[in-house]
């Protein structure tokens, strides 16, 4: 995971306002990049990814 460039990246849509990447009122993330995994063995919709760059809010 790249660090945060304190500015939105329009690549990256993001809506979870509880992440500390979250770019405020626009729902950007503020990374340059985002890691992307599963939580099952065999994920087949989209609620089975998870970012896992998340961070929550401190």
């Amino acid at each position: 995971m790249t660090n945060s460039n304190g500015r939105p990246n329009p690549s990256i849509g993001c809506s979870v306002e509880q992440c500390q990447y979250h770019y405020g009122a626009q729902d950007f993330c503020s990374l340059d990049k985002i890691q992307i995994g599963t939580h099952e063995q065999n994920p087949t919709v989209n609620q089975c990814t998870d970012c896992q760059s998340f961070q929550p809010k401190q």
